[in-house]
Parts: C-alpha cells; structure tokens; sequence
C-alpha cells in the first residue's frame, strides 16, 4: 500500500481532533464535577448509578411522608392534650358541684362554665391542620367532624384512618378519627355501669363499682330493687340472683362484681346494673351540664349526687380513652423517629455509591488534562515540522 503526504497529513489530522475531543470531555467532566453525563460514555457505571438514584429518590419520598405523618401525629397529640386539660377542668367542676352545701343558683352558675369547656372541646374536635384538613374527620377530611345537638354532639366524619408508607413494605396511620377519639368511649368503670332510677324517692347514693372476680361475671343486665328500706334483691328479669339486709356505705356483691351505695334508699327504690356501652364524650357533657342546670329538685338531692356522680365515672372513662390514644401516636412516632433514622443512613450510602461511581476525582483529571495538552503541543509541534519537509512540498 502507498502511503502518500495526503494520506499521513488526513490521519495526522484525524488524531489531533480526537485528542481535542478528549481534552473537551475532560474539561466538560471538570466543569460539570461529574465522570460522565450520559449512558454512553459509561454504560456499566450509569446503569448502576440509575439504580442507585432511583432508591435514592424512593427512600426520600417515604422521608417526606413519614415528616407528613409527624406533623399530623404530633398536631393530634398535642390537640388531645388540651382535651384532656379540659376534661380535667370539668372534672374538678363536677366535684365542686356534688357538694350538699350549694344552692340550685351556684350549680347553674357551674353548669355556665361547664357549657364554656363544652364548646371548647367542640373547637378542639374540630381541629384543623396546616392545609385546612379536619384532622378529626377519617377520611372526610374536608368536612366538619362534629356539630352541636341536644344530646351532645352529632359525628358527621367517618370511621377511615389514613395509612401513609414510610418505607417499603411500611405503613403507619397519620391520625385518629373522631369517633375512636370522642365517641368509642365506655360508661361506668369499663365494665359496668350502674344508674339509679328517675322515680327513687330515698337517699341511695351509688359508690364505688368493681369487679372482683372477672370469671364470675358474665355480662348480664341486673336490678337492685328495694323491697323495704334495708332490704334488697338483685334480680336478672324475673330471676333473683341475690338478697339480703344493707346498711350505709355497704357494699351489695353478686355474679363477682361489687356496688357500694351510700345513703337509705326508700322502699321502691331501684338501681340498673348494665354491661358499660359506648358513649360520646359530648353526651357525657350535655348530661353534666343538664343535671346542674336542673339542680335539687325536690327534698332529696340523691338524684343529682347520682348524676353528677356518673359524669365523674364517664369523663374518668374519656380521660382513659384518649390516654390510650396519645400513647398509641406515642408508638407511631417512635416509628417514624426510628425509620427516619435508618432512611437517613441509606441515604448517606447511596449518595456515596452515585459519588463513586460518577463523581469525578479532580487531581486525576486535572493530572489527564495536563498530559493531554502537553501531547496537543507535541503533536502540533511535529507537524509543524513535518510540513516543511520536502516530501510534503512536492506532494
């Protein structure tokens, strides 16, 4: 094959533009901080840095979620905090108010306050969040959860608890809705509930309710119906489970539960004995608020002592129930704490594997960027002089 001055100078000038192109890249790759911008330049490496990415940019989504859930969680919690400093509020009202030495007036004057904290506990079901949504409302978010009514509250939510992913294959709930929250709330003491009946005309008192042997109950309804002052029986329907002779502050134990009354009931006089059922925290107190409106109504104040008294159990029973709930988002954001942690980690390292994979090692190319322009000038330099030889000139 004859090589000819034409040929050599069209290679010589094929190599000199290909070194130009490397020392473009490199000078690209200085000024972008990256080894490669595109697939092609490294297809082994930008594979795996897509990988890295796409985890990358998944771990960061669930970060956003969990801090979503978070914000809510600790809005909720804080929310049912200031709940419970009202229910405590009404707590100690109710107790100033189950004094015999207050007057009908006095109580009405209470039952003003306890309507105060009745629309304050309405606000605070009504709470809502940063972007407008009623954080009390399951999933009907744009909705107002509770309004007012003559036996409490109505609940226009619904019963969804949204779950939101914080990791793969990990999910937590980002609130309550008010129904767990307000409404799912026992009479009584959890168990039981004993309510006396609107026409007893005695003194009775009910006291203390437990359980004492829990394998001895069995959930049924029962009566305690006063044949003469001191004497009782304790009747399921038609059936009498129990009889015997009370005395004052006494206790009347039956089917292994226990139920001290205080005071004389009179002849006639009964008291229900029922599994406890849910009630509303609203109707717990409007009935508050209603018996201290309605005050002594005759000779006897044994009829509001017992309704006061129920109050109490009740708020007791909502204080419990919304404990059980702030120490449920108690463990949700011990979760989310924990997995932010481990998130955070994974994201270190995946950002340190794009690093090495893609990240450029600036001495190295400043060191490549060197020894590619000093063979520019080499290469430059020999054609110069090559051109002038007479090969060239006569070609």
């Amino acid at each position: 094959m004859r090589v000819t001055q034409f040929l050599d100078q069209t290679q010589f000038l094929t190599s000199i533009g290909a070194l130009e192109s490397s020392i473009a890249q490199t000078q690209n790759q200085m000024g972008s901080g990256v080894q490669f911008t595109t697939a092609s330049e490294n297809p082994t490496a930008a594979g795996s840095v897509n990988n890295y990415k796409q985890a990358l940019a998944q771990s960061q989504q669930y970060g956003t979620n969990a801090s979503s859930a978070q914000t809510n969680l600790s809005a909720e919690d804080n929310t049912i905090a200031q709940v419970q400093a009202q229910l405590q509020t009404l707590r100690g009202l109710a107790l100033q108010a189950n004094n015999g030495t207050l007057t009908n007036s006095n109580r009405a004057a209470i039952a003003t306050q306890a309507v105060q904290i009745q629309n304050s506990l309405l606000a605070l079901a009504n709470t809502q969040n940063g972007n407008g949504e009623y954080i009390f409302g399951g999933f009907a978010t744009q909705t107002q959860p509770f309004t007012l009514s003559a036996t409490g509250a109505a609940y226009n939510g619904d019963q969804g608890q949204r779950q939101v992913q914080i990791a793969a294959g990990q999910t937590v709930a980002d609130g309550d809705n008010g129904n767990t929250v307000f409404n799912q709330i026992k009479t009584g003491n959890g168990i039981f509930s004993v309510a006396s009946a609107a026409i007893n005309t005695g003194s009775g008192i009910v006291g203390a309710t437990t359980v004492s042997n829990a394998a001895a109950y069995n959930g049924s309804t029962y009566a305690i119906n006063f044949t003469a002052p001191g004497t009782y029986q304790v009747v399921q329907g038609a059936t009498v489970v129990s009889a015997g002779t009370y005395t004052d502050g006494g206790t009347i134990a039956f089917n292994g539960i226990q139920v001290t009354l205080t005071g004389q009931p009179a002849a006639g006089d009964s008291f229900s004995v029922a599994p406890s059922s849910n009630q509303s925290l609203f109707t717990t107190v409007q009935n508050l608020v209603s018996a201290l409106q309605t005050g002594v109504v005759s000779s006897s104040s044994s009829s509001l002592n017992n309704s006061i008294g129920s109050a109490i159990n009740n708020i007791d029973q909502a204080l419990a129930q919304t404990s059980t709930v702030r120490a449920s988002i108690g463990g949700r954001l011990n979760t989310i704490t924990t997995q932010q942690s481990v998130a955070g980690t994974q994201q270190v390292q995946l950002q340190q594997s794009i690093s090495t994979l893609q990240s450029l090692d600036y001495a190295s190319a400043i060191t490549t960027l060197t020894q590619q322009n000093t063979t520019l000038s080499a290469a430059l330099q020999a054609y110069n002089l090559t051109k002038g030889l007479s090969l060239f000139k006569f070609f």
